[in-house]
């Protein structure tokens, strides 16, 4: 994981993109080229761990990580951005561009609500 400086303190599992008032903040756009990455739970190494802010979020690069998702996904589907602030939702081909997939899904979810799944990060 890398270090950012956000514009709030963000869970694990939060989904940010680049850009707001600091280096990253919450997704809220479905399909976003901007995205970042997800906040990382537990990474084992943090690049740039020295830095300082009001609010900063280890953003994984790579890895195993646990995203809050939305909707329908089957283990192996690509993840994007949703319209729901800091959450990943199945990736949509229609709406597809280069830069919006944060990774594979490693499990299934359905649900009305949000729910936490393992996706790995920074496989296209």
């Amino acid at each position: 994981a890398e270090m950012y400086e956000s514009d709030a303190a963000y869970t694990p599992g939060t989904v940010v993109s680049f850009g707001g008032s600091k280096e990253v903040t919450l997704t809220q756009l479905s399909s976003d080229q901007r995205v970042a990455g997800v906040v990382s739970t537990n990474p084992a190494h943090i690049m740039n761990s020295g830095m300082q802010g009001e609010f900063t979020v280890a953003v994984a690069l790579t890895g195993r990580v646990p995203v809050s998702v939305i909707g329908n996904i089957t283990a192996g589907d690509r993840v994007v951005t949703s319209n729901r602030a800091g959450v990943a939702e199945v990736l949509d081909m229609a709406r597809y561009q280069p830069g919006v997939i944060i990774g594979k899904a490693l499990q299934s979810y359905s649900g009305n609500g949000v729910g936490v799944i393992e996706v790995v990060v920074g496989r296209l």
